[in-house]
């Protein structure tokens, strides 16, 4: 292993073990962008490169996986390293788009939070799903999901996300499902049949979402009193002077996102030295200053900043009020499941 003797980097961001020279010049990740691409330039893109000498190109999608795929069947693979979300990687990783990782060229595993290290895909950050309101348009502050269906305590429009996936979730823990049991409660048709049912009650006070900014900019115009949305947003939100978008963390929805290697990177090498790079506890509290996502090593936490550490979902009081996607579940029922939403949503 090369030693540490040399290394030059700020302590805040850690030192990463690199080789003597580094056979690529430039490596190419690809991430979904907005506020989120923006804090992995600060704390992963520009330090890896002032630290590794390898030039970081970085691109976005929004999540195209036939992309990948058509790169991987061709053998042209452009893209080195490649944000995805769990159930694309599930997916990927048993259709052979992405390497088996080998985790002695990364980090320990067992450095990393539960789920954080799989086959294929190390976690680059936890989001989460979460209730957000303004404060300005409500006497009294919301505390679940049951609140958000309360239409007479809480007059006025609410926002979900136009899709099956979290909605049905957020439906049951409305109708009094515990958030350790909602996946329970859903792999059953009695589960599906109640969640469809609780959303019908819902559906004229409903305006939809499809992309992340939106719930925001309902909430800060008073469109609507309540919304769906990634905590993220809402935090970013905050920062830019809406400080009267809330958060409520109970029944929050949380999953991680993952740093995967597409089959057949030209650059596996410097791949692997990304990798090592951003699972370093200091990288990650930096990550964190830019956007309210969670981290992967259990050392990070005691690095970030009090006031910033309660507003990630992998806060310790946030993960214990949430319920993790259950990605498995969506990887075998989410397409049947979206059919069905989009034709009960166009009823």
């Amino acid at each position: 292993m090369p030693s540490f003797k040399h290394c030059r980097v700020a302590a805040v961001v850690g030192c990463v073990l690199l080789g003597a020279t580094a056979q690529a010049t430039e490596l190419t990740v690809v991430s979904f962008g907005g506020a989120n691409k923006e804090a992995q330039q600060k704390a992963y893109y520009q330090p890896f490169a002032a630290s590794s000498g390898i030039k970081v190109v970085s691109g976005d999608y929004n999540g195209e996986m036939a992309r990948v795929r058509a790169m991987v069947d061709s053998k042209r693979v452009s893209w080195d390293v490649l944000d995805v979300e769990s159930p694309d990687l599930l997916r990927g990783c048993d259709e052979g788009m992405f390497e088996k990782l080998d985790y002695r060229r990364i980090i320990k595993p067992a450095e990393l939070l539960p789920g954080a290290a799989q086959a294929c895909g190390m976690a680059a950050y936890a989001w989460s799903t979460v209730l957000a309101y303004n404060s300005d348009k409500l006497k009294t502050a919301p505390r679940s999901w049951a609140d958000f269906w309360d239409v007479k305590k809480y007059p006025g429009k609410r926002a979900l996300r136009k899709g099956a996936k979290y909605t049905l979730e957020i439906a049951l823990m409305a109708d009094g499902v515990a958030p350790h049991d909602v996946y329970k409660v859903l792999n059953t048709p009695a589960g599906l049949n109640r969640a469809f049912a609780k959303l019908d009650q819902l559906k004229p006070y409903i305006q939809w979402w499809e992309a992340g900014a939106q719930p925001a900019q309902y909430l800060a115009a008073g469109d609507v009193v309540m919304s769906s949305a990634y905590n993220g947003r809402i935090s970013a939100a905050q920062k830019e002077g809406g400080k009267q978008l809330q958060m409520v963390w109970n029944g929050n929805i949380y999953d991680y996102d993952y740093w995967t290697i597409p089959k057949g990177s030209p650059n596996l090498d410097a791949a692997y030295k990304f990798l090592a790079f951003v699972s370093q506890p200091g990288a990650q509290a930096e990550y964190v200053k830019g956007i309210s996502y969670g981290v992967s090593h259990r050392k990070a936490p005691a690095l970030i900043d009090k006031g910033i550490l309660g507003n990630l979902p992998t806060a310790p009081q946030n993960l214990k009020q949430g319920v993790a996607i259950d990605s498995s579940f969506w990887v075998d029922h989410g397409e049947n499941l979206e059919q069905r939403f989009n034709a009960w949503a166009a009823r």
